[in-house]
């Protein structure tokens, strides 16, 4: 076929070349082809004539409208989904060869007679006018820790200026999450925006039915660092669409980092946010122009940060155990009956009485779980061992593995006593030291000398008076002496 960069290419050769089939060789032609653009004066795509005709038979003419009909009413309806229906309703009528054909009918139509679609407008803006922030789930990316999958979600914060991001890792989308993604994020930059907007999360946004836009500690939060908050509109995430798309690429350069890396697991938490912190400064590095336009005129921070905890007041329980957020944890028993302040942040609680705080508690996540303490209980337990048979929380009071591994053995060994035996060894870890305690047990168990509660006892009076270890001090070692060494050696080597 010949294209119109031919066709021009031979009219400037006509004008340079002695005869029409020299011009028409070089243009790459036939001299006839040549003649007829030539006398025509028309480039090929001036002269096609548009092809408009069906050369086979339509196999959609019969049900045409009615797939019209179903694709108006239902505007997100896929072709393969029609088809679907089709080879249902029309049993052999249809091939799979078919589908190509409907989905560029459907298409076509789309295009040319089927309803208006969203347009998104460009947006300007200007430098620390605005910032954006909201959570992204990223359990699906196939993070592990020690080889345990990490379930997890992150906050994710943007200028909208200059797509300077960061984000922290979390586990809800709570409000003390949010506190502490937001501040965590304009502390690291240095400064706050004029506005900051959040898609409809429960954490920042009421309920349409409340006269109040935003709930009164999100309201205190940004009140805090002079900032106007936005919402968008329901069902309008793409008013959020800056940190919507930062979430996507964000994710993406996850999996590209993680594939250099060669593998998803990570010794810790700690080594995973090293991992997702210089990702945040490489991705940022690029944006470091802008960046400065919009730290020139972002409004300072104020004196210090705003606590980002959930106060709660809670009464100590019989058991020693408090209720927080549909989950237990342990108090020490002196504290039975007695009210606390608990202060719940993202990670850990705090619990306060007679403003002082008297436990410092890692959060559970989830709901319907506990987390006892053996030595908040174990003066009274001491008292009552047969209690601990039936526990509700008896999984909780084995410390590491080599108690389990004791109490298993008390258990097979000497049934009548167990309770009672192990009890007392987890007194003796309370009073005397876990650790202490432990390295008895493991040398029991590698001795295979049969564990009780006495043997226990003397392994810890017999660590308790083995001297300690001296301390031996070592000369350093120049290197001057360590090439003198060598030279000796050659010269007695020399010598034999």
């Amino acid at each position: 076929m010949v294209t119109d960069q031919q066709v021009r290419r031979l009219m400037g050769l006509m004008k340079k070349e002695k005869t029409k089939a020299i011009a028409a060789s070089k243009a790459g032609m036939d001299r006839k082809t040549a003649r007829r653009y030539v006398e025509s004066g028309k480039l090929p795509s001036e002269i096609r004539r548009v092809h408009d005709w069906r050369t086979r038979h339509d196999p959609f003419e019969g049900v045409w409208d009615m797939i019209k009909g179903m694709v108006e009413v239902n505007p997100g309806l896929e072709a393969k989904t029609v088809f679907d229906y089709l080879q249902i309703e029309y049993v052999g009528r249809y091939t799979d060869g078919q589908l190509r054909t409907l989905q560029r009918r459907l298409r076509l139509w789309r295009a040319t007679e089927g309803p208006p679609k969203e347009i998104f407008f460009p947006q300007i803006h200007k430098p620390g006018e605005l910032s954006e922030s909201d959570f992204t789930h990223m359990t699906a990316l196939g993070i592990t820790i020690r080889g345990e999958l990490f379930k997890h979600i992150l906050y994710h914060f943007v200028l909208t200026y200059s797509n300077w991001e960061t984000g922290k890792i979390c586990y809800s989308e709570s409000f003390e999450t949010l506190s502490a993604g937001y501040q965590y994020a304009v502390w690291k930059l240095g400064g706050v925006t004029k506005k900051h907007r959040t898609d409809r999360m429960s954490a920042a946004v009421n309920k349409d039915c409340n006269p109040e836009k935003f709930t009164m500690r999100y309201n205190t939060l940004l009140r805090h660092y002079s900032v106007e908050p936005e919402r968008t509109n329901s069902a309008s995430a793409n008013e959020n669409g800056d940190i919507e798309q930062r979430h996507y690429r964000f994710k993406n350069a996850v999996k590209q980092a993680l594939m250099l890396r060669g593998s998803r697991d990570f010794a810790s938490r700690e080594e995973y946010e090293r991992f997702l912190h210089k990702l945040f400064d490489r991705l940022n590095a690029g944006r470091h122009e802008r960046l400065q336009e919009e730290l020139a005129v972002l409004s300072a921070l104020p004196a210090r940060k705003l606590d980002n905890y959930k106060p709660l007041d809670v009464r100590v329980g019989p058991s020693s155990t408090i209720r927080v957020q549909h989950n237990t944890y342990s108090v020490h028993s002196r504290l039975i009956g007695e009210k606390v302040k608990v202060r719940v942040y993202v990670d850990y609680l705090e619990v306060w009485y007679a403003n002082k705080p008297v436990e410092h508690i890692p959060r559970l996540r989830g709901e319907s779980k506990h987390r006892v303490q053996y030595r908040h209980i174990i003066d009274w337990l001491a008292r009552k061992p047969g209690a601990f048979e039936n526990y509700r929380y008896k999984s909780d009071i084995f410390p590491s593995s080599h108690f389990r591994m004791a109490y298993d053995y008390l258990k097979q060994h000497n049934p009548l006593r167990a309770n009672k035996e192990y009890v007392s060894i987890l007194y003796m870890a309370a009073k005397e030291g876990e650790d202490l305690t432990e390295s008895a047990i493991r040398l029991l168990i590698s001795q295979e000398i049969p564990i009780s509660a006495e043997s226990v006892r003397e392994r810890i009076k017999e660590s308790a008076h083995s001297p300690q270890v001296t301390d031996i001090a070592i000369d350093d070692v120049t290197l001057e002496e360590y090439d003198e060494l060598l030279t000796v050696g050659k010269a007695v080597g020399a010598y034999e």
